[in-house]
């Protein structure tokens, strides 16, 4: 009787969740601008992350100029009910979306000044906006800890120091929102100290992490609308599981100790530091696990192995069936998710 229970149970748990509430905790990035061709229509899917190059030569991803990535977003809308269209869009080596203006590296904006930065910034949002972007996947928020640190510091996507890092950080987001588009805080818990990239593999800081480093989260909770949450490896916060598929770092530290109340995304789960470790169904159910309400899979690799909405749900399906995740961790999310949409349209 009770093995028939627990099985009852499974299946009234796995009954209970509909496939637009698992479609609306994943971004993905996807080829070309056909969103149809895509599959992306009347799936629930939360939202799109968008690229103007594509990372196999040198032909265009999903756009090449203003008017194209805008006639592109209006068909995401009328195609997905209140999308989260995402770019990544800092300044310096990091903008998506340039078409003439080449917005400064964030170590070059923090020697100008925040009146300076205040300036840069509105534009920058206000050209997201005007092509429908609403989500940037920005600020920066690690710190310039590690003069070794080649994918933050190297690059110049720090503004430094803990002060310069709020200070900015905040006219930041202030300017977004200014203008409708979202933000996401990152890379938490800190990248600014590491030395690996997670872009190519496994990174561990535990050695060089510091707590510092949890202080733009701390500052900014209530202000941003989102945090990203890296794929770094502190077996002092976590023995086992980077960063992005940890409970205790994203329910327990940033929850919980910091108090963030807003949406969480994880980096791309396809970057090397996870597509190397675990499989598809193990990073979903790790990801959920977490505390993550945002999936982001940007799709980045080459076309063959790129992963489709309708998998994502089907491998999330499977995974509820077998009680491996649980139906108020997507209803969680997708409280949240839908509470960001709510402001957004």
């Amino acid at each position: 009787m009770k093995r028939f229970f627990l099985f009852l149970s499974t299946v009234i748990l796995y009954s209970n969740v509909s496939d637009k509430e698992i479609a609306n905790m994943f971004i993905i990035g996807f080829n070309g601008n056909d969103v149809v061709k895509a599959r992306l229509c009347n799936r629930g899917l939360g939202g799109v992350i968008v690229f103007k190059k594509s990372p196999i030569g040198k032909s265009y991803k999903n756009f090449y100029d203003a008017k194209s990535l805008k006639n592109l977003t209006n068909n995401l809308k009328r195609c997905i009910n209140r999308p989260l269209i995402a770019v990544d869009q800092e300044g310096g080596l990091v903008q998506r979306v340039n078409f003439g203006t080449k917005y400064p590296k964030a170590s070059i904006v923090a020697k100008q000044g925040l009146a300076y930065a205040k300036n840069i910034y509105e534009q920058m949002a206000k050209e997201l906006h005007s092509v429908g972007v609403n989500l940037d996947f920005a600020p920066v928020a690690d710190l310039a800890i590690n003069p070794k640190n080649r994918v933050i510091v190297g690059y110049g996507r720090s503004y430094g120091n803990l002060n310069s890092v709020i200070n900015y950080d905040r006219v930041f987001i202030d300017a977004m929102h200014k203008y409708g588009v979202a933000t996401s805080l990152k890379h938490f818990p800190g990248h600014g100290s590491s030395l690996g990239d997670t872009h190519k593999g496994f990174v561990d800081v535990t050695s060089m992490w510091q707590n510092i480093e949890l202080k733009p989260y701390q500052a900014l909770k209530d202000r941003t609308d989102t945090v990203m949450v890296a794929h770094i490896f502190n077996r002092k916060l976590d023995p086992i599981y980077p960063a992005s598929l940890s409970n205790r770092v994203v329910t327990y530290i940033l929850r919980n100790k910091i108090g963030f109340n807003g949406v969480v995304v994880t980096d791309d789960l396809q970057m090397g530091a996870i597509r190397k470790r675990f499989n598809l169904k193990d990073t979903i159910a790790l990801a959920i696990n977490a505390g993550d309400d945002i999936l982001l899979f940007a799709n980045q690799l080459s076309p063959r192995d790129s992963v489709s909405v309708d998998k994502l749900i089907k491998v999330t399906k499977e995974l509820l069936k077998e009680g491996r995740i649980r139906e108020s961790s997507i209803k969680n999310a997708n409280r949240r998710i839908n509470y960001l949409k709510d402001r957004l349209y």
